[in-house]
């Protein structure tokens, strides 16, 4: 259903629009690299979200081979032990009986853990690749909040003089303004390729790191928009310049 999932490719599309505007609009700032960036993140993670939404037919096929062997293994050991042992006990007393009724034991719990480790070693894999792409999300996001962070909308009311260690403000309040919501729409799209994960994969571990990730943008973005406000609410509070 078009309107039930999120569209990859919308967000790719979404993405390079960003790309547009921040170009044109700041085409000096190092903001266009993390934006570009982010677009590469995208495209790879696009692809691999899909591809990790795909059983591994070969990898099931391997485990279900795997397990029919070690089940006939298991039923053929198991009549040569019966036919081995004597009902009257002839061919062998009730200690070796027990001993041998031991070892098959062992074997059935042996086999049955490995059963279980095939049949999750598809999981495990995707698991793998999806937490390393998670793990590059979350990065440049950190990276994009590095960007806004010496964005600071109080400087708009040049309440003092700069020191030398001071970052250099030259934006005007509308740049400032579109600056800070660049980095905010950016944070959003970094969660929203994250999410693609979670909308392709059941997997618990997954789905926890699709949230921290979806919950760590949401703070940052809401950190800029309180940004945004003061910018705003400062605007007409700006000093007229002496005549």
């Amino acid at each position: 259903m078009p309107f039930s999932s999120l569209d990859s490719n919308h967000i790719v599309d979404t993405l390079e629009r960003l790309a547009a505007r921040v170009r044109e609009r700041f085409p000096d700032a190092s903001l266009n690299n993390v934006i570009l960036e982010l677009i590469e993140l995208g495209k790879r993670d696009r692809r691999r979200s899909e591809r990790l939404a795909r059983p591994y037919f070969l990898l099931r096929a391997g485990t279900i081979l795997a397990v029919l062997l070690s089940v006939t293994a298991l039923v053929l050991v198991g009549r040569g032990f019966f036919n081995w042992v004597d009902v009257d006990g002839t061919q062998a007393d009730i200690y070796t009986v027990f001993e041998g009724v031991e070892a098959g034991l062992n074997i059935v719990i042996l086999t049955a853990v490995a059963i279980f480790t095939l049949t999750r070693v598809e999981e495990r894999l995707k698991r793998s690749l999806a937490l390393d792409d998670l793990h590059e999300l979350r990065s440049i996001a950190h990276v994009i909040d590095m960007h806004q962070l010496t964005k600071d909308p109080i400087a708009l009311l040049r309440l003092g003089p700069q020191t030398k260690a001071s970052p250099r403000r030259a934006m005007s309040d509308f740049d400032l303004t579109r600056y800070l919501d660049y980095c905010a729409e950016a944070l959003s799209m970094a969660g929203k390729i994250a999410a693609l994960y979670a909308q392709n994969s059941r997997d618990p571990v997954v789905i926890a790191s699709v949230n921290d990730i979806e919950s760590l943008t949401a703070n940052m973005s809401a950190k800029i928009w309180q940004k945004i406000t003061i910018v705003r609410d400062t605007t007409d509070r700006v000093p007229e310049p002496a005549t």
